[in-house]
C-alpha cells in the first residue's frame, strides 16, 4: 500500500499521538469524541446488546405467543378474526421499523436516541397491557364478551407496543452491528458471528416465554403471565443502558439524502433514456477515491445489472449527472427489493406458526403423564430449541467447514442460506399435510365432530414440523437479517433493515389474507371452510397442501432470480498505519 495514501488515510481518522487506538470507521461516543477500539464496541458492548435482545423478546413472545388463545378463550372472539387480529397486530410491528429507521438514518436523533424513544413507547405499552388485563373494570367477565371500550383499551395496548418494538427492531441489530469495525478485517469477519448471536439470543427469550410464560397465563392467570413479561421488558431496557459508556456511535455528520438520491437516479436515467450508454464503465461520471474518503463514506463499484440506470450517470446528460456510486446504491435497492418480494412466502409461515399451528394443537391430547397438560403454544419451544441447537454448530462448525472449502468468508453466500431455509420450509409443509391427513383420518374413525372434543392423537405429532421450521429458521431469520444489513449502501443501514422487518410484516398481513379469503371462498364453494371456527369439521390439510405447492413455486422462482442476482462491491480498504 502506498505509504503517502496511508499517512493521509490515517490523518483523517487517527490521531496523531495515537494514531493505532481508534476506531477506523470513524465511530465516536454520545459527545461526539472518536473511541478507543480497544475499549469500546465488539463483544464487549455486545454483551449488553444481547442480553437486552434475550429479555426483551421474552416480554415480546409472552404476550405474542399465546395472543390467539387469550382472544378466542378470554375475550370470546372466533378463531378467523383472532387469527387476522393477531396477524395484523404483528404486521404492525414488523412494519413500523420503517419509520424508526428513516428517523435514526435521516440524523435527525442517531440510532441510539431513536432507540432511546422507542423504550419509553413500548414501556408505556407493556404497562397499560398489564393494567387492562389485572384491572376487573377493564377485563371481560368469564362468561361474556368483551365491550367495546375493552377492546379498545387492550387494543390500544397492544399496538403501542408495537410502535415501540416496531421502531426498536431495526435499530438495536444494526446499532450492534455498528459495534464492529468494517475497515478492521477481523472485526468484520466477527460481524458475520453476531447476526447470528442475534438469533440465538432472540430464541432463548422466545423459549422461555412459550415455556414459563404460556404455562402461567393457562395455569395460573393470564394477568400475572403479562406482568412477567413487563418486568423482563423492564429488565431489558436496565441492561441495555448499563452497556452506554461501551458503545460505538455512527457520526452524523452527513447531510445527504439518500431516499433523494434513490429517487433521483430513477428520474434522470428516464430523462437520459434517450443517450448512448458509454462502452466502458470508466466513462461515466463518477468522484475519485480521495473524495470518499475525505468524506467518510463508501465508494461503491459499477456492477452490469440495471444497466439501464447506469443512463443517470452519463456525463453528457444535460442535468448534472449522477455518481456512479448514487447509481449502484439505487441499485442495490432495488435488488433487495426483488429478494423481499421473494421472501414473502417463507415470512407467511412465521405467522402459520404462531397461530394456526396453536389451534391445531388445542385439539390434540396434550397430556403428559396422568396431571399435567402441555399448553399448545408451547410447542413452539421445540422449534426454538432446534434453532439454539442448530445455530451454534452452524456458527461453530458449519461456517469454518464450508470455508475451508469455498472460500467464503461466510462458508457460503448468503443467498446459498436463504434458498436452503426455502428448501426445508416446503419439505416442513409437506409433513404438516402428512400429519394433518393422519389427524382427519382419526376424527373420521373416532366420528369427532364437536369442535370441543379432544383427538385421541398426541400432540408430539406436530414435533416433526416444529423441528423442521426451526432448522429453516436457523438458516432463514439471522441468514435473511444478514443479507439486507450487507447489502445496504452504508448510509442506509438502518433502512435496509427494514427490508427484514418489513418482510416478516407482509407475510403477517398475507397470512391474514390468505386465511380470510380461503374460510370465505371454500365456505361458498364447498360449503366445508378449510379453515373454521370447529377444526375437527374443516379441511386444514387442503390449506397445507396449498401452502407447499407455493412454497415449491416460490423456491424456483427465488433459485431464479438468485443465479442472476451481484452482491455489492465497495471499498472497505483495511486502515494501516505505514510501519
Amino acid at each position: 500500500m502506498n505509504l503517502n495514501y496511508c499517512f493521509h488515510h490515517n490523518k483523517i481518522f487517527c490521531d496523531m499521538e495515537d494514531k493505532n487506538s481508534y476506531t477506523q470507521d470513524g465511530t465516536v461516543d454520545l459527545r461526539g469524541k472518536r473511541v478507543l477500539s480497544s475499549t469500546t464496541g465488539q463483544w464487549k458492548a455486545c454483551r449488553y446488546i444481547l442480553a437486552y435482545q434475550a429479555l426483551e423478546r421474552f416480554a415480546y413472545f409472552g404476550v405474542a405467543a399465546n395472543l390467539v388463545n387469550y382472544m378466542t378463550s378470554q375475550l370470546h372472539k372466533d378463531l378467523v378474526s383472532s387469527i387476522s387480529d393477531v396477524n395484523n397486530w404483528s404486521g404492525v410491528a414488523w412494519i413500523t421499523p420503517i419509520l424508526g429507521a428513516y428517523i435514526a438514518d435521516s440524523h435527525y436523533m442517531g440510532r441510539f436516541w431513536t432507540v432511546t424513544l422507542s423504550l419509553l413507547i413500548y414501556t408505556i405499552g407493556v404497562v397499560f397491557l398489564v393494567l387492562t388485563t389485572w384491572l376487573k373494570s377493564l377485563r371481560p367477565k368469564w362468561n361474556s364478551n368483551a365491550s367495546n371500550l375493552q377492546l379498545s383499551l387492550f387494543n390500544l395496548s397492544l399496538y403501542t407496543i408495537a410502535i415501540g418494538s416496531g421502531a426498536l427492531k431495526p435499530n438495536m441489530s444494526t446499532f450492534g452491528a455498528d459495534q464492529f469495525d468494517d475497515f478492521n478485517s477481523k472485526e468484520k469477519q466477527l460481524k458475520g458471528s453476531f447476526f447470528n448471536w442475534w438469533t440465538f439470543h432472540t430464541s432463548c427469550g422466545a423459549l422461555v416465554a412459550t415455556l414459563a410464560v404460556v404455562y402461567i397465563q393457562e395455569k395460573v392467570r393470564w394477568e400475572c403471565g403479562y406482568a412477567l413479561c413487563a418486568i423482563g421488558f423492564l429488565f431489558s431496557v436496565i441492561v441495555f443502558f448499563l452497556g452506554t459508556p461501551l458503545y460505538r456511535h455512527k457520526s452524523r455528520n452527513a447531510k445527504t439524502c439518500h431516499e433523494k438520491d434513490f429517487i433521483r437516479v430513477i428520474l434522470l436515467a428516464f430523462t437520459n433514456r434517450n443517450l448512448q450508454l458509454p462502452t466502458s464503465p470508466s466513462e461515466l461520471h463518477e468522484f475519485d477515491l480521495q473524495h470518499y474518503v475525505n468524506s467518510g463514506t463508501r465508494q461503491i463499484h459499477h456492477t452490469p445489472r440495471f444497466r439501464f440506470l447506469d443512463k443517470a450517470a452519463i456525463k453528457e446528460s444535460k442535468n448534472a449527472a449522477c455518481t456512479v456510486t448514487q447509481v449502484e446504491g439505487t441499485k442495490l435497492v432495488l435488488g433487495m427489493l426483488e429478494i423481499w418480494l421473494l421472501m414473502l412466502i417463507p415470512s407467511n409461515f412465521l405467522a402459520v406458526e404462531m397461530t394456526i399451528f396453536v389451534k391445531q394443537g388445542t385439539t390434540l391430547d396434550r397430556s403428559l403423564g396422568q396431571s399435567f397438560r402441555i399448553p399448545a403454544a408451547s410447542l413452539w419451544s421445540f422449534l426454538v430449541v432446534t434453532m439454539l441447537i442448530s445455530l451454534p454448530i452452524y456458527d461453530t462448525y458449519f461456517v469454518p467447514f464450508m470455508r475451508r472449502r469455498t472460500g467464503n468468508m461466510r462458508g457460503i453466500t448468503l443467498l446459498q442460506r436463504l434458498g436452503a431455509g426455502i428448501a426445508v420450509q416446503a419439505v416442513a409443509m409437506a409433513v404438516c399435510c402428512a400429519v394433518e391427513i393422519q389427524r382427519m383420518n382419526v376424527i373420521a374413525q373416532q366420528h369427532i365432530s364437536g369442535h370441543e372434543k379432544i383427538v385421541p392423537m398426541s400432540i408430539f405429532w406436530l414435533l416433526p414440523q416444529y423441528i423442521l421450521l426451526g432448522i429453516a429458521d436457523t438458516f432463514l431469520m439471522s441468514g435473511l437479517l444478514e443479507f439486507f444489513y450487507d447489502q445496504s449502501p452504508e448510509e442506509m443501514k438502518g433502512l435496509g433493515t427494514t427490508f427484514f422487518t418489513s418482510s416478516v410484516a407482509a407475510g403477517s398481513f398475507l397470512c391474514t389474507f390468505l386465511v380470510t379469503m380461503t374460510d370465505k371462498v371454500t365456505g361458498k364453494v364447498s360449503g366445508k371452510r378449510w379453515i373454521g371456527n370447529n377444526l375437527n369439521d374443516s379441511h386444514l390439510d387442503y390449506y397445507y397442501a396449498f401452502l407447499f405447492v407455493i412454497s415449491l413455486l416460490n423456491f424456483g422462482a427465488f433459485l431464479w432470480a438468485s443465479s442472476g442476482y451481484t452482491y455489492k462491491k465497495e471499498n472497505t480498504l483495511e486502515l494501516e498505519s505505514p510501519l
